[in-house]
Formats: structure tokens, C-alpha cells, sequence
């Protein structure tokens, strides 16, 4: 039974190196099991098809990235410290990313987003789930801010959906010119759209952690 669960796992995690790598679609069965060093038979015992795994490999970044989210922006420290820390992290985990490999990566929902949304009502669906969860979060955190009259919006989950599409399209610059620099950037748009009525200098070594 080990042995079992143990060729879910190594698919699964060399499922997602992989397509974070190359991609979704110019990737094979038979290429995954043997970069995972598991029979081609095994890949069948747990996934149906090549989209059922896309989907579990998406669930599964989802689940650690919901338990990010949920430690930062559940924080007892101010909203808006709240949400830059949740901005910094993401730069951070992209910068380790490129020293890592040599490349920025990118987002995993949003790079699938742009190869397969057009392609899998499924996968689309699961993406759209994963968005709005990540604005409801989010949201939530700017509700906060404006009850404190940090922010000014009129729409908290317009602004929080903005945040979300702000951060998705920094990434995906970074990704494009192999360069985090455009990340710089996520804090100061975020004040911005936000309509912050004092631009508060809070830095990462202010933060608790930090």
C-alpha cells in the first residue's frame, strides 16, 4: 500500500515540475512515468486521463497555497501589512524560483489558465473556482481596511478581484522577460487600486517574521 500511494506522489510531483517546465500540452503519459520512475500502468490505476491529472495537479498546488494565503491574510496584524506580506511572499517564492532553475516560472493557475481555458471546461472551471477563492480571501482582508478607513473602494470584491489580476499579471511579465523586477511593483499598484489613504511605509522587517 506504501508503495502504491508513494507512485501517486512521484507522478504527481513530477507531473507539475514538468508542466511548470514545459507545459501541458507537449507533455506525454509515457514521458511523466518515466521522469517519475513508475510503469506506465500505475499512471491508469490513479488518473483516467492526462486532464484528470492536470486537475489533480492543480488541486494539489491549490491546497498548499491555500494554507499560505490563509496564515498571512488571517494574521491578527494590520489589513493592509496583511496584504503586502501576502505580495512580498509571492515575490519572494518567484525570485527563489529563478535563482533556483534559471527561470521565473510563473504562476501554475495562471500559466494553465492561458494554455487550456479554451481547451477543458473542467480545467477552466477548477481555475475559476481557484480564482474566486483567492478574491474572497483577499476581499475579505480590504473589507477589513475600509471598515479601519485605510482604503477607499466602492466594491471590495471588484478591488479584491483587481489585486488578484494585478498579481497574475506581474507574474506573467516576469515570466515573459525572465526578470522579477516588474514585481517591484506589486505594492505600490496595490495602493493604488486600493485608493490607500495614506501610502504607509511597511516594510517586510517591520512585519512580525519579517
Amino acid at each position: 500500500m506504501g508503495r502504491t500511494s508513494d507512485a501517486r506522489g512521484k507522478i504527481l510531483t513530477t507531473a507539475q515540475a514538468l508542466i511548470e517546465l514545459r507545459g501541458y500540452s507537449a507533455l506525454g503519459v509515457a514521458e511523466i512515468c518515466t521522469a517519475a520512475g513508475v510503469p506506465k500502468g500505475s499512471f491508469y490505476h490513479f488518473f483516467a486521463s492526462k486532464e484528470a491529472l492536470a486537475l489533480a495537479v492543480i488541486d494539489e498546488r491549490w491546497a498548499v497555497q491555500l494554507r499560505d494565503w490563509t496564515r498571512v491574510l488571517s494574521s491578527d496584524i494590520e489589513p493592509l501589512r496583511r496584504l503586502r506580506r501576502l505580495l512580498e511572499e509571492t515575490a519572494a517564492a518567484q525570485r527563489a524560483g529563478q535563482q533556483s532553475c534559471g527561470t521565473v516560472s510563473g504562476c501554475l493557475f495562471g500559466n494553465l489558465t492561458l494554455e487550456l481555458s479554451t481547451q477543458t471546461e473542467a480545467v477552466r472551471d477548477r481555475l475559476r473556482q481557484i480564482f474566486d477563492a483567492q478574491a474572497d480571501l483577499v476581499g475579505t482582508v480590504i473589507g477589513e481596511a475600509l471598515a479601519d478607513g485605510g482604503v477607499a473602494v466602492a466594491d471590495t470584491r471588484e478591488a479584491a478581484r483587481s489585486i488578484v489580476a494585478q498579481l497574475e499579471g506581474q507574474i506573467l511579465l516576469a515570466k515573459l522577460y525572465n526578470d522579477t523586477r516588474p514585481l517591484d511593483t506589486l505594492w505600490p499598484n496595490c495602493l493604488t487600486l486600493l485608493g490607500a489613504r495614506v501610502e504607509q511605509d511597511i516594510s517586510a522587517a517591520a512585519l512580525p517574521g519579517g
